[in-house]
């Protein structure tokens, strides 16, 4: 079992996200078309809920935050492609740190 010193460069990555995320969706709701922004909420919300989760996990020092780095992986990139703008480049430092710090703790995945 990993523990939190193992993991805290990945819980603080998967906490930055989980708030840019939130700030992302939070953000949409104030377009003048909120309708045509439903799936970039939908997913900004996805996305932060699947980083706190896996925050928590590291932070427990579960067997199952390997799977939740996947998941992460997947969101934060997921997400990404569906912002516009200057989110963009919020989005790719966020994805970056995230890899980064899944890659320093051993359960970075290549092939996702």
């Amino acid at each position: 079992m990993k523990d939190y010193h193992t993991y805290n460069t990945c819980i603080e990555a998967c906490l930055q996200c989980a708030a840019i995320c939130n700030h992302c969706a939070s953000s949409c709701t104030m377009e003048e078309d909120v309708k045509m922004m439903a799936k970039c909420i939908q997913l900004d919300m996805e996305c932060a809920s699947i980083c706190y989760s896996a925050a928590q996990l590291m932070s427990l020092g579960s067997s199952k935050a390997n799977k939740y780095a996947n998941c992460v992986q997947r969101s934060v990139k997921l997400a990404q492609k569906n912002v516009q703008n200057i989110t963009t480049s919020i989005a790719r430092n966020v994805q970056r740190n995230v890899r980064n710090a899944l890659k320093n703790a051993g359960i970075y995945n290549s092939s996702i």
